[in-house]
C-alpha cells in the first residue's frame, strides 16, 4: 500500500510521527507533506523512514489569495505521489483536500480525528462534514469522537474508531525530584497541577477562559492550600502561538492566589516532561475540550488524575477505577477532588497503577498502527472490519483487548 499522510505543522504532531514510524516497520509505503523543511518534528520524522515532501496543504484561513497557489501544489503532491489513499490529520488539511481534489475525487481520503473542538460547533462541524465526497471516510481518535459523528447522520461504513498513540516507554514512576530540585520545591512538600500548552480564549467560540482552563486551575489549587500549606502547585507549559500576553496574565494570577506557591516555568522538553511527572502527587486536567490527552502522561508515571467530564477523557479517566472525574468550570468541586485524593492517597496510587496498565496498552503505538493498517485495508480492499478496543471493559485479566 502507498498512503499519503498530510500534516499541518513541522513542529509537533508526534503522535502522527509514531504512527507512520510504525506503519513504515509494517511494510507500508508511507509519504508525508509536511509544510516546512525545520521543526521540532522534523529530526523524528526523519527517522521513521518514510518519504518526505515539503509542501504546505493546510487551509489558508488567514491569506484565501494564497488559496489558488495552494491547490495547485496539493494537486501537484497528489500526482507526484499517485498514493493508494490519502490520510489527513487537520481539519485544515482535510478542507484543503477537499478543495483541491474535489469531492468526487477517486483516491479514497481519510481523515483521522485528533479532537472534538470543530464538532462541537455547528459551523466548523458543518464546514467540515458538507465538504466530504463519496471516497472520504473518518477515524475518530476517541469513542467521543465517533459518538458525535453517529449524531451527524455519517453511515457506519464511513466512519472507524482508533485512539493515537502515546510514547509509553518515555515514562517512568521512579520519582528523582528532577522537578522538585529545579524549582526549589520542599522533598515533603505535595505537588498538584499539569503539563499542558497554553492556549489563550477564542472569543469567536465564546470562550471567556483558555481552553485549558488554567484559570480554574490555579483557583482550585489556592483553595487547597488554604486546607493545606503543603500544597505547592505547578503548571508547566508555554504559550501556543507568538503572543504572551495572555500567558503573562496566568502568571500574574498564579503569583496572586498562591503566594509564590503557584509556579509557572515554562515549557520543557520532552526529556524534562518525562523526569518531571513522577515528581507530581496529583495531576488535574480539566479543559473544556479535549480528546484523551492530558491525563496519558501521568497515568504513564503512575500519577493520582482528576479530569474533566468532556470528550474522550471519561474513556481513560474512570472514576474508582482509575482515578476520578468532576465537572468542568467547577474549581471548587476540583478543589475538594483533589483534597478527596490526598486524603486517600493509598487508595488513589492503587488506581493509578490500574490507569497506568490501561494507557499502556490503549494508546500502544504497534497495537494503534495494527487497526489503521487494518482500516486501510478494509477501504481498499474489503478486508474485514477491524474491531474497536473498548476501555471501559479493561481489567488486569483481560489483556485479550490488544488486538
Amino acid at each position: 500500500m502507498r498512503i499519503l499522510h498530510v500534516i499541518k505543522t513541522s513542529e509537533g504532531a508526534f503522535w502522527a510521527v509514531r504512527q507512520v514510524a510504525e506503519l513504515v516497520r509494517n511494510g507500508v509505503d508511507v509519504h508525508v507533506a509536511l509544510p516546512e523543511q525545520s521543526g521540532a518534528a522534523i529530526s523524528a520524522w526523519q527517522k521513521t523512514g518514510a518519504t518526505l515532501h515539503f509542501v504546505c496543504c493546510g487551509f489558508p484561513i488567514n491569506n484565501l489569495t494564497a488559496l489558488p497557489e495552494r491547490i495547485a501544489a496539493v494537486r501537484r503532491l497528489v500526482h507526484e505521489v499517485r498514493p493508494e489513499l490519502i490520510h489527513s490529520h487537520f481539519v485544515s488539511t482535510t478542507l484543503m483536500l477537499r478543495w483541491a481534489l474535489g469531492r468526487n475525487h477517486d483516491i479514497p481520503r481519510v481523515f483521522q480525528v485528533p479532537g472534538p473542538l470543530h464538532l462541537e460547533h455547528w459551523n466548523s462541524r458543518w464546514t467540515e462534514i458538507s465538504s466530504a465526497g463519496k471516497n472520504d471516510y473518518w477515524i475518530a481518535s476517541s469513542q467521543s469522537i465517533m459518538r458525535l459523528y453517529e449524531h451527524a447522520n455519517i453511515p457506519p461504513a464511513k466512519r472507524f474508531m482508533s485512539y493515537y498513540s502515546a510514547d509509553t516507554d518515555l515514562f517512568s514512576t521512579h520519582r528523582e525530584n528532577y522537578l522538585r530540585d529545579r524549582l526549589n520545591i520542599p522533598r515533603k512538600a505535595v505537588v498538584v497541577g499539569n503539563i499542558n500548552l497554553i492556549y489563550p480564549p477564542k472569543w469567536y467560540l465564546g470562550q471567556t477562559v483558555g481552553l485549558k482552563c488554567h484559570e480554574d486551575v490555579i483557583e482550585a489549587i489556592s483553595q487547597v492550600q488554604r486546607v493545606r500549606d503543603d500544597v505547592w502547585g505547578v503548571l508547566i507549559g508555554g504559550t501556543f502561538g507568538k503572543s504572551r500576553a495572555y500567558e503573562e496574565k496566568l502568571r500574574r494570577f498564579a503569583r496572586d492566589k498562591g503566594a509564590g506557591k503557584i509556579l509557572m516555568p515554562g515549557k520543557f522538553n520532552a526529556a524534562e516532561v518525562g523526569l518531571s511527572w513522577p515528581d507530581f502527587d496529583c495531576a488535574v486536567h480539566i479543559p473544556l475540550s479535549e480528546n484523551c490527552g492530558g491525563v496519558v502522561e501521568p497515568l504513564l508515571s503512575g500519577v493520582p488524575t482528576i479530569a474533566g467530564e468532556v470528550g474522550g477523557l471519561p474513556e481513560v479517566v474512570h472514576t474508582g477505577r482509575t482515578g476520578n472525574v468532576v465537572p468542568i468550570r467547577r474549581p471548587d468541586l476540583l478543589a475538594k477532588a483533589v483534597l478527596d485524593v490526598l486524603d486517600n492517597y493509598d487508595e488513589y496510587k492503587r488506581m493509578a497503577n490500574l490507569g497506568r496498565e490501561l494507557v499502556s496498552v490503549m494508546f500502544d503505538a504497534e497495537r494503534c498502527a495494527d487497526e489503521v493498517s487494518s482500516i486501510y485495508r478494509h477501504i481498499l480492499f474489503g478486508e474485514a472490519r477491524p474491531l474497536e478496543f473498548e476501555p471501559q471493559h479493561f481489567t488486569r485479566e483481560r489483556e485479550v483487548l490488544v488486538h
